[in-house]
């Protein structure tokens, strides 16, 4: 092979015999660099596969390794890493138990609220139809009271006040009371008679009831005034 190297080195380059035969024997051996290259493929093939494996690990383990440090030595060097902030679940509790209790209150409240207007309203009806029925045996005579039907009305009359008394309705006291504007009505002023105080109730017109510490009806009366 090296023979036929020169022979087409010969024929190719121009000049005498002796020139050509210092440039062929100046020529590199076509052969080596062949050689080198082969030499080199067969130790690439032959290298093991796990060691080559081992040393890309290797190097990703050291990288990884060496951002863990950085990520530590920016916490170590001062710099604040900031952290997740966590709800206060227990003070949301706190406030929507409050919430509730309030609303339960309203609730309550409005609830009593719409029965004791309803009972008022069905309490005053009765207190109307019992003001009649007095009227009715106030107009009698000597002679119809000791009728047996009168006995009866009278029954019944009764029967109401008893039926307003469990329900807590009573009375307003008025003769000789104190003006009190949350129980009177005043209709008018008249010069205080004997026994009765200035500013006092002088006569009752209208009978007044009240449920507990309120008026359900305000008596109508009238007031004694002080003489000027």
């Amino acid at each position: 092979m090296t023979e036929d190297i020169r022979d087409a080195a010969r024929q190719a380059m121009g000049g005498d015999a002796d020139h050509q035969e210092s440039v062929v024997k100046n020529a590199p051996e076509a052969s080596e660099p062949v050689e080198a290259f082969a030499a080199e493929t067969a130790k690439a093939e032959t290298l093991d596969p796990a060691q080559s494996v081992e040393g890309e690990t290797s190097d990703t383990a050291g990288g990884r390794a060496d951002a863990n440090d950085t990520a530590s030595g920016d916490a170590a060097g001062g710099r604040d890493v900031p952290e997740p902030k966590v709800p206060d679940y227990k003070d949301k509790w706190l406030r929507s138990e409050a919430e509730l209790q309030n609303f339960r209150r309203r609730a309550q409240r409005d609830r009593d609220d719409a029965v004791r207007f309803a009972e008022d309203r069905i309490l005053l009806d009765l207190i109307e139809l019992l003001d009649d029925v007095e009227r009715a045996l106030a107009a009698l005579t000597s002679e119809q009271a000791a009728d047996p039907w009168t006995q009866g009305v009278v029954l019944t009359a009764t029967r109401m006040r008893e039926a307003l008394s469990r329900r807590g309705v009573t009375v307003i006291e008025t003769h000789g009371q104190a003006f009190d504007p949350s129980f009177h009505e005043a209709l008018l002023e008249v010069p205080a008679p004997a026994g009765i105080a200035p500013g006092c109730v002088a006569q009752e017109v209208l009978k007044g009831y009240r449920r507990g510490d309120r008026a359900l009806r305000a008596a109508r009366v009238v007031v004694a005034r002080a003489e000027g």
